[in-house]
């Protein structure tokens, strides 16, 4: 096995964020798009947990968590100096807390919530985001970081849920930063279609090729 292996969702906000990583430190890696109703037999035995992102090294390691994938990634390159704004506390913030209003908020049924007070605690954190953002460009300063891309994906999709709701609420600063990040080049390669994964098929590959600073 020459080069690493990525085990997929597209649209899971935890494999976005790994593949915007692997992607902006031109990491080369194969990319395993995955059914999660139908997860391969090669996922579960590379991480029993069965939850993407995944990622086999050359050497057989896994590292089986997002964030983890991130900073490996990054740490191996790191052209735009992503990890100067690896703000832990903020992004565990948003991973836990907000995670959890955004699932009742979306899931509301699966969790037995009110989600109109589970969006009003959600909304409550993003103007934090929205405060913050008025002063800098992004969650960390003036340039694109590891916080931005770890906690836009849940922004995303909490603003996914009801686009025109979302579109009236007085977060301007943090609306402008959804646009760029969601119009970037990078997210649109993050973001490409690919075929389900079977065994044996012709590699598809993620490929690192450089990618314009901050567009």
């Amino acid at each position: 096995m020459a080069e690493p292996i990525l085990y997929s969702f597209r649209r899971c906000p935890y494999a976005m964020r790994a593949r915007m990583a692997l992607l902006v430190s031109e990491t080369h890696c194969e990319l395993r798009e995955v059914k999660l109703s139908d997860k391969p037999a090669a996922l579960i035995a590379a991480s029993p947990k069965a939850t993407v992102p995944v990622l086999l090294l050359a050497d057989g390691r896994v590292i089986d968590e997002s964030l983890d994938i991130m900073r490996w990634a990054l740490a191996r390159r790191d052209p735009e100096g992503w990890l100067l704004g690896d703000d832990t506390e903020l992004i565990s913030a948003y991973d836990g807390k907000f995670k959890h209003h955004l699932d009742r908020v979306k899931y509301p049924d699966r969790y037995g919530s009110d989600p109109a007070e589970h969006r009003a605690e959600a909304l409550a954190m993003l103007g934090e985001l929205d405060r913050r953002l008025a002063s800098q460009t992004y969650l960390c300063g003036d340039s694109r970081s590891l916080s931005d891309a770890a906690i836009m994906p849940f922004v995303r999709q909490f603003a996914a849920i009801d686009r025109t709701w979302f579109a009236c609420q007085p977060l301007p600063a943090l609306q402008r930063w959804l646009v760029v990040q969601v119009g970037s080049s990078l997210f649109e390669r993050t973001m490409r279609q690919g075929a389900g994964w079977r065994a044996g098929q012709v590699p598809v590959w993620l490929s690192g090729v450089a990618v314009p600073t901050n567009v």
